[in-house]
């Protein structure tokens, strides 16, 4: 009984320890989650918000583009994607590695990774791959345990429905370059593209729009379980060009197999309705990269496809410049409307001569015959007589060597020479020069979009200024209409006479572009050709007879056309260069006429609307 009570004793004090030890343990514990979760709570609470949920930014649809129809130039399709979170990962460069036995990624994408594995914030996703085939998304997802941080992610592409055709006009988007994201880190975001030429440069941030919040919840591997909160972007602004894409079709169809440009106005109002340079190239192989044996062959093609030969390509605009010419000696007074001049052919200047492209001349010659005849002789003495300084004032005004205020990227101003240009060559004006400027040779440069201009602002004497963009959200901008365009402050008179010499120059019987005459009853254009040398023809080979033609390809003479339609209320101005092309007339006055055709059949000037077609003949019954 004794001992029986002394065991009774020992496990009472037994228990008690252990009891006693058990309250110790559960009240540190109950401390320590007093501690956690009321003293600290809101710092460990925001440290396991940080830890489950991953913030990205959003790229904002980029804006797209339509013709003055509404048919897309450039839209958005939707492509998958392999991204990697890097806060997601501890080690970046061995899941690279075993993404990289998965789906191989070439040297150059590799770099390309890695440099923004060290440039990017932890934040920003760095793009593995783009464009995944469904066999490379299984790969992905059925290795995803190995692959920390990576996901799959839908991205957006550029795409373009008329292929090469608008290339030079839309013109296409990119990968940013390093100093692209510098100055805005949101280009760090993959998939992101920046506008590089046409429409797309010029209006990039337009375009770009602003970019959106997301949050995620993740697990341990970076695996998505669930949207917590989006806030989407705000999308690029559309834009609504005044091309017309059956007209641009048509021309480019004119202009086919040749090394050639086009360009179609609304003289009353500047708006490009088509512009088209030849050959071209196909503006998606930018946003998923361009092959180095694609770009050799590009960069090794004398026609040179990627030039926007229309906006950007500069040539001497030979006689499309006389009309200039006669318009600086009319207003400057130094030759009347009625004042004939004598051409035997040539033009002496000391011991130099100047030809005309007639050998035995023209004779006599006023300004509206000189014009419809092209005499070479009748404008140089105009230039002369007028002086290169004030033929320079009234050539950059109708837009030859200015900024005529395109809205594209690499537009051309072209060249006009000036006194005060070559005094800073610490040369003299040689009296020769100014002689040839008359005729639109020596040092004057013109491009195809300048010659519209030229011709548009002869046409209506408005101060048009092209321009492609029509509509900015689908709200027309200002230069839309013929009322936003101001008078030049020229002689009505004076511009009459200039028009009704380049009316005879294709509808007179001996006029130099007859054959560019419309076959139409009622509607008339009036143009100008040229003819511009690329090398330098001595005395002495035009005396033996001298044929161009007889030049190799790339030395000929480029061929020009100038006109606009319909003469007695002009809605439509045409520019042609045609490369080396040799004679204005033959080369490139068929294809302006041809081109003017269209653009008086399909008539897109002025309408928001394409033309209704015609209803179907009755069926006939048998």
């Amino acid at each position: 009984m004794k001992k029986e009570i002394t065991r009774s004793g020992v496990f009472t004090r037994r228990a008690l320890l252990v009891a006693g030890g058990e309250i110790a343990v559960f009240g540190l514990l109950g401390a320590k989650l007093y501690q956690m979760q009321v003293v600290d709570g809101a710092k460990y609470t925001a440290m396991a918000h940080g830890n489950s949920v991953s913030v990205r930014l959003l790229p904002a649809s980029r804006g797209r583009i339509f013709d003055r129809f509404g048919a897309a130039l450039a839209t958005n399709r939707q492509n998958w994607r392999a991204l990697l979170m890097v806060e997601q990962t501890n080690d970046a460069p061995s899941v690279l590695d075993a993404f990289s036995k998965l789906i191989p990624l070439s040297d150059s994408e590799r770099a390309r990774i890695l440099r923004e594995l060290r440039t990017h914030q932890r934040y920003v996703p760095v793009m593995l791959q783009d464009f995944l085939t469904w066999e490379q998304m299984a790969l992905i997802e059925v290795n995803a345990p190995n692959l920390p941080g990576v996901l799959i992610d839908v991205g957006s592409t550029r795409l373009y429905p008329t292929d090469e055709l608008l290339a030079h006009v839309v013109g296409y988007v990119a990968p940013p370059h390093d100093a692209d994201v510098k100055a805005d880190p949101t280009l760090a975001m993959p998939g992101m593209r920046v506008g590089r030429t046409g429409v797309e440069g010029f209006n990039d941030l337009m375009l770009r729009g602003h970019a959106g919040a997301q949050q995620l919840e993740v697990n341990a591997l970076g695996r998505v379980i669930r949207e917590l909160d989006r806030q989407e972007g705000t999308p690029g602004t559309d834009i609504g060009l005044s091309i017309d894409v059956s007209l641009q079709q048509a021309t480019a169809n004119h202009l086919a197999g040749l090394s050639a440009s086009a360009v179609v106005m609304d003289p009353r109002n500047g708006e490009v309705l088509a512009m088209v340079s030849q050959p071209s190239f196909d503006p998606s192989l930018f946003d998923s990269g361009v092959s180095n044996t694609q770009w050799q062959a590009w960069m090794n093609d004398p026609r040179k496809p990627l030039l926007n030969k229309a906006a950007a390509g500069l040539y001497p605009p030979g006689s499309t410049f006389k009309p200039v010419t006669a318009m600086a000696g009319l207003s400057s007074g130094a030759i009347s409307p009625e004042e004939r001049l004598n051409c035997p052919g040539y033009f002496d200047l000391g011991n130099a001569r100047f030809y005309c492209w007639r050998k035995w001349g023209h004779g006599m010659q006023d300004v509206k015959t000189a014009l419809k005849n092209s005499c070479d002789v009748f404008f140089y003495q105009v230039a002369l007589r007028t002086g290169i300084d004030p033929l320079a004032s009234y050539a950059k005004r109708f837009g030859i060597g200015a900024d005529i205020g395109m809205d594209l990227t690499n537009v051309s101003d072209g060249f006009m020479p000036t006194k005060e240009w070559r005094l800073r060559q610490h040369k003299t004006w040689p009296l020769g020069d100014t002689v040839v400027s008359g005729i639109g040779q020596g040092y004057i440069l013109a491009t195809p979009l300048s010659l519209a201009t030229l011709c548009s602002r002869v046409a209506t004497g408005r101060a048009v200024s092209p321009h492609v963009a029509r509509r900015h959200g689908g709200v027309l901008q200002t230069g839309s209409a013929a009322d936003d365009w101001g008078a030049m402050s020229l002689s009505n008179h004076y511009l009459s006479i200039v028009r009704q010499g380049m009316l005879e120059v294709v509808n007179a019987p001996d006029g130099t572009a007859k054959i560019a005459k419309l076959p139409l009853p009622d509607v008339q254009m009036a143009g100008k050709t040229g003819s511009a040398q690329v090398i330098r023809v001595s005395r002495a080979q035009r005396e033996r007879g001298f044929n161009s033609m007889n030049l190799p390809w790339a030395l000929r003479p480029h061929a020009l056309f100038i006109g606009f339609a319909p003469f007695d209320a002009p809605r439509y101005a045409v520019a042609v260069v045609v490369e080396h092309g040799n004679a204005g007339a033959d080369a490139a006055g068929p294809v302006a006429r041809d081109i003017m055709m269209d653009a008086l059949t399909l008539d897109p000037a002025g309408r928001d609307l394409p033309l209704k077609p015609p209803p179907a003949p009755p069926l006939q019954s048998s």
